[in-house]
């Protein structure tokens, strides 16, 4: 549905903090399906860790938010906006992250209030449940 390009009109991130790829399927300001394929090559691996690489969870975390961010500020009303982190809840690492991976981040937004929300994020690799957790978002005015 979103190509790399088309991700990187609506959030301001760029290598090596764009942690999505493409948007498989999106509804609007509701949910995002986003992609990450993880590649020997990914800049963190150097450190994290060197003879066993695996993807930092913060960096998981907000991979989940970037693509609820593409989902939130692509409603007309939030066009051209930023997004930030407010807030991280009852996250759950239950499987490593390793080269050769393909992520699939479901996002749903659960609330939206003026320019203030939330979201309960899962990442799976195939149908291993990676991570799951619950960010909370404001959006600039």
């Amino acid at each position: 549905m979103l190509n790399i390009e088309e991700i990187k009109q609506i959030i301001p991130h760029r290598y090596p903090f764009l942690l999505i790829d493409r948007v498989e399927e999106m509804e609007v300001g509701k949910s995002v399906h986003a992609v990450k394929c993880i590649t020997a090559s990914e800049p963190w691996f150097t450190g994290h860790f060197p003879d066993h690489n695996v993807m930092p969870g913060v960096l998981l975390v907000e991979a989940m938010a970037q693509a609820g961010a593409v989902s939130i500020l692509s409603m007309e009303e939030n066009r051209g906006k930023l997004a930030f982190f407010s807030g991280i809840k009852n996250a759950k690492f239950r499987r490593e992250v390793v080269p050769g991976d393909k992520l699939d981040i479901h996002v749903e937004i659960t609330k939206m209030r003026r320019n203030f929300g939330s979201g309960a994020g899962k990442i799976y690799c195939g149908q291993d449940l990676c991570v799951e957790a619950e960010i909370s978002f404001f959006i600039e005015k």
